[in-house]
């Protein structure tokens, strides 16, 4: 679902400095910095932010977004992301990617999804890589820290024609049980519309057909994100 405000009041209770370690933003000490660090994306319009929903419990697991979403270039950034310490090893980041990766290359016709990390960030980077990503190269030096030193940022990309097979990844490592109608339909009309362009005249590599308005929610597992501002 959209990224409120309020949703800090949930989140705040994961955040303590091993888990935030490797972020961009400096690290909310509080429920209202939290909440101001919300509000500036929420504000911001390259940024369409998402609070993810355990469905089990009806909780907030943790955030993630996309952003930098440039139209004429096809391309778009996804990151800003951190879950509750509890959901890591689940299946919520999975089912939160396919969500959010389905909706940039099928509704929004990206070619390219860019993924970014801190270079020390050795849980994220395999994460990242777990996506099929690939490793564009780390930029060096490219922020400050939190705590001052220069910090290197590796940079990974997922681009149109490897998306089925990321697609394809993502959906095995959940269960039939965890996709809901929504991300179902959606996959298998993909592959029809794939199937025919093969069959009869082939797209662009990576191209796929508009097919409609978005979903006005996409879901899988325990994850929901809920599409639109």
């Amino acid at each position: 679902m959209p990224l409120r405000r309020r949703h800090a009041a949930d989140l705040y209770p994961y955040i303590d400095v091993d888990m935030w370690a490797g972020m961009a933003s400096e690290r909310p000490t509080s429920k209202r910095a939290l909440e101001r660090l919300f509000a500036a994306r929420i504000a911001d319009p390259s940024v369409i932010a998402f609070a993810v929903i355990d469905e089990e419990t009806g909780t907030v697991a943790g955030t993630t977004s996309l952003y930098d979403y440039v139209p004429e270039q096809s391309r778009v950034e996804l990151g800003m992301t951190f879950f509750g310490r509890k959901y890591w090893g689940r299946n919520v980041n999975a089912a939160s990617k396919l969500a959010l990766l389905t909706f940039a290359f099928e509704e929004l016709l990206v070619y390219r999804v860019t993924l970014r990390c801190d270079a020390r960030n050795v849980r994220s980077a395999a994460a990242i890589a777990k996506l099929g990503a690939s490793l564009d190269g780390v930029l060096r030096g490219y922020r400050r820290g939190p705590d001052g030193t220069r910090v290197d940022t590796c940079v990974y990309s997922l681009l149109g024609y490897e998306w089925p097979a990321s697609r394809s990844s993502l959906v095995q490592r959940l269960t039939p049980a965890d996709l809901l109608p929504e991300v179902t339909e959606l996959i298998e009309y993909s592959e029809q519309l794939m199937r025919e362009d093969v069959e009869n005249a082939p797209l662009p590599v990576g191209i796929l057909r508009p097919f409609g308005p978005p979903p006005a929610r996409i879901a899988t597992g325990t994850a929901t994100c809920r599409l639109g501002r």
